[in-house]
């Protein structure tokens, strides 16, 4: 298994033998307004240009993950450049239909007993947040990946550690995890992603996985920074468990 993290949530997964992109955001840095009632008013999203070259990121491409429509995981410039044939997974009928109104095809909704090859899909639960907020926030999903010649995956997706995060990671014991940290926030309402004390949590609950911390820096509305959360998990003394990489890095398992 190699994971890329190309910018914020997007991320290239090549495992068992499948190169599968997570919640494309491909446009050029500052294309779009910030995200309002929320810091940083005055800087367009991204923040941050792509580390590679769209080309290289969609080369044989064998199927994309959007996990939820939000700006962030999923833009025009994914709609414009990904070939409409190319496998695509939705989290419910709802963004399925939307991703057809995009043109798209060959459009199968995640359950929790998914195959794609010979590689299992498991789609897990997520909030978007606490409180009053996930009603606006809407729905999200994640993904555990398993294959018998690959470690298990868990991509966590925009959700804060609440219970069924702890029973993803105790039903399917995953040695690799990828959490959306960043700590994301509108003015009001509280995290709508992880921060730092949840990610903890998340290593608390599986302490021999290694976890990553990606969305990190890349829209106007993060609260966390990867020095923050180095510096944190610094002072917990995980830092060699929960990695925080950069624009473009990869770690192969």
């Amino acid at each position: 298994m190699k994971i890329q993290l190309i910018r914020n949530a997007t991320l290239v997964v090549q495992y068992a033998g499948k190169k599968i992109l997570v919640d494309p955001f491909l446009a050029e840095k500052g294309a779009y307004p910030p995200f309002p009632n929320s810091a940083r008013q005055d800087q367009n999203n991204p923040l941050v240009g792509l580390p590679t070259s769209i080309e290289h990121i969609t080369e044989n491409l064998d199927a994309v993950i959007v996990t939820h429509l939000h700006l962030d995981h999923w833009d025009e410039a994914a709609k414009e450049t990904l070939p409409k044939g190319i496998k695509m997974f939705a989290q419910n009928e709802e963004d399925a239909n939307e991703l057809g109104k995009a043109g798209f095809t060959n459009i199968e909704v995640l359950k929790e007993n998914t195959v794609f090859g010979d590689i299992g899909l498991v789609k897990t639960k997520g909030e978007h947040g606490r409180g009053k907020i996930l009603k606006l926030a809407g729905h999200v999903c994640g993904v555990v990946f398993k294959h018998p010649s690959e470690k298990t995956l868990y991509l966590a997706g925009d959700t804060v550690w609440y219970e069924a995060v702890e029973d993803t990671i105790e039903t399917h014991k995953p040695e690799v995890i990828v959490v959306n940290g960043g700590d994301n926030q509108f003015l009001q309402g509280g995290s709508l992603v992880m921060g730092k004390e949840d990610i903890y949590n998340v290593y608390k609950a599986a302490p021999e996985a290694t976890i990553l911390s990606v969305h990190m820096e890349a829209v106007n509305h993060w609260m966390l920074s990867r020095e923050e959360l180095r510096s944190f998990l610094n002072e917990k003394g995980i830092s060699s468990h929960v990695r925080v990489p950069n624009d473009g890095e990869a770690y192969t398992f």
